[in-house]
């Protein structure tokens, strides 16, 4: 048997502005993982277990552009493996799937290292990270490469487009508390919006993206120098250009203000927004109340994560 896992991952500031060439910073989520288990089996083939979404089928039954399906034919073949082998592949997740944690970039890490694994050609993290890349392609047509990163090497991400991404080093812990809306809704559609807004007055817009880049570019100092009690401050102020982004929605704002006032340094949207997660900084005292403040306030699922 071999067994690998992969945690999820979460935007810390940036988003959206990152499309227009500013930074992002993205951290793992220890806290929720993907797991994968390869097993050779007595039967014929390849079949895939993956209970939390309700699949159990052969792999030749699979359409070629399913996502678990394009992991294995594609390793497989790049690795040279012919015939394929006889294989149980089960998956299982703590992650959210379409909560911008990082699910799908994760249950491929995972699933690209176990198989990699098993057939005794295990890939270097760099060689992981490549693969999971191209998977990410295939399903998202132009991703920034930030998630299956932040993913494969479990570590906090500094990312410009079209610049070699780079990992930071975590001057001293910090705690977060992630707060889920339960709300679903697509990237692209909130990523669209911006662009319109974008298109019809570039030079105010540019503006904003421009002070969305600094707020990334302190953070990240921050960060490194040791002082995430800072880091909070920032957060607010990157809500804040998101609002104006129309990019929040109610319930992200809902949850915004309630961890600030259950005692958060600072809290914000993450991600694509109009519903998904918003996060909260805090100390490892008040994470818990924080915690509980957001459920009580309508959300539907927290994480309690420590990024260092």
């Amino acid at each position: 048997m071999s067994i690998s896992s992969a945690p999820g991952k979460i935007i810390l500031f940036g988003e959206h502005a990152v499309v227009y060439g500013r930074p992002a910073l993205a951290i793992p989520v220890m806290q929720v993982q993907a797991k994968v288990e390869v097993t050779g089996s007595s039967r014929p083939g390849i079949r895939i277990a993956a209970p939390g979404v309700e699949l159990d089928a052969e792999l030749n039954t699979l359409p070629s552009d399913h996502p678990l399906a394009a992991v294995i034919h594609n390793l497989l073949f790049s690795l040279g493996i012919s015939p394929f082998p006889a294989l149980e592949i089960k998956i299982t997740s703590t992650i959210p799937v379409a909560s911008g944690l990082g699910s799908g970039a994760a249950v491929s890490v995972a699933l690209i290292r176990a198989l990699a694994s098993f057939l005794g050609r295990p890939l270097t993290d760099e060689q992981v990270n490549a693969f999971a890349y191209e998977i990410e392609k295939l399903h998202h047509g132009t991703p920034s490469g930030i998630d299956n990163t932040v993913i494969t090497y479990a570590r906090p991400v500094y990312f410009i487009k079209d610049h070699m991404m780079e990992t930071l080093p975590v001057g001293a812990p910090f705690t977060l508390v992630i707060g889920d809306t339960g709300l679903r809704a697509p990237t692209k559609e909130s990523v669209g919006d911006v662009r319109r807004l974008w298109e019809s007055d570039k030079h105010r817009w540019e503006q904003v993206f421009d002070a969305v880049g600094r707020i990334a570019e302190s953070a990240r100092r921050i960060i490194e120098a040791g002082r995430p009690q800072e880091l909070g401050a920032y957060m607010d102020q990157n809500h804040a250009l998101l609002q104006e982004m129309t990019v929040s929605s109610p319930e992200l704002d809902h949850l915004v203000e309630a961890a600030r006032k259950a005692g958060a340094l600072g809290a914000k949207m993450s991600g694509g927004g109009r519903g998904g997660n918003m996060i909260a900084l805090a100390t490892p005292t008040t994470a818990e109340g924080i915690a509980a403040s957001l459920r009580a306030a309508g959300a539907k699922n927290t994480i309690i994560t420590t990024v260092g």
